[in-house]
């Protein structure tokens, strides 16, 4: 081989050499980043002014002071199931992540033959970090102001009521379906949905008579236009932002107790650096007695201290005691 050939074959080798080693080094530098580096993206399974995306919304505005600017990224679709499937699917490097809540890890999977997702397996749940409590709304045109009233009105018109939900499967759906139970087996009709929205609409103009919706900031204005009438709300206790409710259990149904318990989750896979950043902003976060006041104001109450461990466990106490009741409702179409 003539001279001439051989340093050039040595150049091309150096050549690449080097462009291996820039590259190599690139993809060090790309993986050492400092997270988050860009804007993350927060998947939310429901419309606007939806109970997710109001509290999504609400966490996104704070986050963003302890992380990153977040882009709020709605989903709406089959009570939650299509965005929770899209984000259970997504690149496992925190910049894709989820409002999950009681519905999209509790309740919609087992009622499905063939779920697109585990709640468990596909999803890491970084910090639980707000509940919003189910309530008893019915339509003001009704003879009733209490929860007693109802259902004996209920009782004496077998059939004759119906009651909506924002989807089959959905917990304002299976709440409907506990409070008929507990109440002694109501004839009331169930009407699903696509969204609570639809549903409170037809709540209002007297389509429907019943509704088991979150009490949060949206339904408690209504409520005092007179526009739909809160029986009661299923939690432990009287609400701190509506203290003027009483709660199920008040009317003789102690066990009518629904709540939605809100957190940020992940795609399973996620680097535990990345988890231990977010928890840790999230505690941050929820130490913050100016937040917890906001949350309270949208009707929903904070919870403080949930990591990871604590978080998944409480998704798990709650699926102990909601499959009974979805199985008891049968398969969802």
């Amino acid at each position: 081989m003539r001279l001439s050939e051989m340093l050039m074959n040595r150049r091309e080798v150096v050549t690449m050499g080097g462009a291996a080693l820039g590259l190599a080094g690139l993809r060090r530098s790309r993986a050492q980043e400092a997270y988050p580096a860009r804007p993350i993206t927060l998947v939310v399974p429901s419309a606007p002014a939806g109970v997710h995306d109001v509290i999504g919304r609400a966490w996104a505005e704070r986050a963003r002071f302890r992380l990153a600017t977040i882009v709020v990224d709605n989903r709406p679709g089959a009570g939650g199931l299509i965005a929770t499937t899209e984000a259970a699917h997504a690149k496992p490097d925190g910049y894709t992540l989820l409002i999950g809540s009681t519905t999209t890890q509790v309740l919609i999977t087992p009622a499905l033959a063939k779920p697109p997702y585990d709640p468990f397996r596909d999803f890491v749940t970084i910090a639980a970090f707000a509940t919003s409590s189910t309530s008893i709304v019915v339509t003001p045109s009704l003879p009733v102001t209490t929860l007693a009233e109802f259902i004996a009105y209920a009782k004496a018109n077998p059939g004759k009521l119906s009651f909506g939900s924002a989807a089959n499967g959905s917990i304002t759906h299976l709440t409907g379906e506990l409070f008929k139970k507990l109440a002694g087996g109501l004839d009331i009709v169930h009407v699903p949905y696509k969204g609570i929205g639809p549903a409170m609409n037809d709540l209002i103009s007297g389509h429907i008579a019943m509704l088991a919706p979150n009490l949060t900031g949206q339904a408690l204005p209504l409520s005092e236009a007179g526009k739909i009438r809160v029986l009661a709300v299923n939690a432990p206790a009287r609400l701190v932002v509506a203290p003027q409710v009483p709660t199920s259990a008040e009317a003789g149904l102690p066990d009518m107790i629904s709540q939605t318990t809100f957190a940020i989750c992940a795609p399973v896979g996620l680097p535990k650096p990345i988890v231990d950043q977010l928890a840790e902003a999230i505690r941050e976060m929820m130490a913050d007695q100016e937040f917890q006041q906001q949350l309270m104001r949208l009707g929903f109450e904070p919870l403080v201290g949930y990591g990871p461990e604590e978080s998944e466990r409480l998704f798990r106490e709650q699926t102990a005691r909601w499959v009974p009741i979805i199985r008891a409702v049968g398969p969802i179409n």
